[in-house]
């Protein structure tokens, strides 16, 4: 989940907890919104979503 923040962090992505077990990826430029759970390993479906999310970015 580090390696996730630190990603994020760099192109201005937001992380916010919910009030469960996932963390919300935001971009105030994007749509589009990953939540990914914490407490389990991170499957190769939200790597994919939060790739998308960054290259959302780069098509503005």
């Amino acid at each position: 989940m580090e390696s996730l923040e630190a990603v994020a962090s760099h192109y201005g992505i937001r992380v916010r907890k919910t009030g469960g077990s996932h963390f919300v990826f935001l971009h105030p430029d994007s749509d589009v919104a990953v939540t990914v759970p914490f407490k389990r390993p991170i499957k190769p479906v939200y790597i994919s979503q939060f790739l998308a999310l960054i290259g959302d970015l780069g098509e503005e």
